[in-house]
């Protein structure tokens, strides 16, 4: 008995011990493509492991409050990072707006279009057929669609043929593949893309401001304060920029 509970201790204190090499990062699904090349780079330069989970921040807020465990969140919007300080499942003093983003329209490459984003746009003629984004309840590009379709006079008329996706790239994956007519995505998505046609951009007073926050969670590990430093360095944003983002903060 005595000889298992030591393999089981040394076990443990192996895995803790592991755990200090490694940063774990719930991230919203937009961030897939920058948050692999930043990932990488930060490995390159540190040799710590950095592991990242993508999804709608909805998705991931709720299971970060069923336990978890991660050690830093980043959000696509407000609400989902405030939930989670709400619950005290944040280092509240850590939670910082990091990104900017826009909201834009999308087609596929084989049937382009060009949507004026203004109340006098008569958008049933000009874009006829099915439009996509996030869930308009849970996901926050969703969140911001609705937004901006309600400022326009548009939220009616579309509302019957707007397909809810997940995440950002699976209503982005259902325009690359012809699925959808119109997607509403962000502008870093058709960067990242390559396989859809920007075909017009939301004023940003339809919306409230397109912001990322980031923050550390209490379970953090021993190497996560440099990670979430990173995030703010010269290196980080440069890349950020690349990859069409808004840095909103530096250190």
């Amino acid at each position: 008995m005595k000889k298992w509970l030591w393999l089981v201790l040394c076990t443990c204190s192996f895995f803790a011990h592991a755990e200090e090499g490694k940063v774990k990062v719930f991230a919203a699904a937009s961030l897939t493509d920058v948050m692999n090349r930043l990932g990488k780079q930060y490995t390159q330069q540190t040799g710590v492991a950095v592991v990242t989970v993508y999804g709608g921040s909805g998705m991931l807020a709720k299971q970060l409050e069923q336990g978890a465990p991660a050690d830093v969140f980043i959000s696509a919007d407000e609400k989902w990072m405030q939930y989670l300080g709400d619950r005290q499942q944040l280092q509240n003093n850590t939670i910082k707006s990091w990104l900017g983003n826009r909201l834009v329209m999308v087609t596929p490459l084989t049937r382009p279009l060009t949507i004026q984003a203004s109340a006098m746009t008569d958008i049933q003629k000009q874009a006829p057929g099915y439009w996509c984004t996030g869930d308009t309840l849970s996901v926050p590009v969703g969140i911001y669609a609705k937004q901006a379709l309600t400022s326009l006079g548009w939220w009616d008329k579309l509302k019957a043929r707007l397909v809810s996706a997940q995440d950002v790239r699976a209503a982005l994956n259902l325009v690359e593949r012809e699925e959808c007519d119109v997607g509403i995505v962000y502008a870093s998505d058709v960067q990242a893309s390559g396989k859809v046609k920007l075909a017009g951009e939301f004023p940003a007073s339809s919306h409230v401001p397109i912001i990322y926050p980031v923050a550390m969670l209490p379970q953090a590990s021993s190497a996560t304060a440099a990670f979430y430093r990173y995030l703010f360095s010269a290196d980080a944003i440069k890349v950020l920029v690349e990859y069409g983002f808004q840095p909103l903060l530096t250190e």
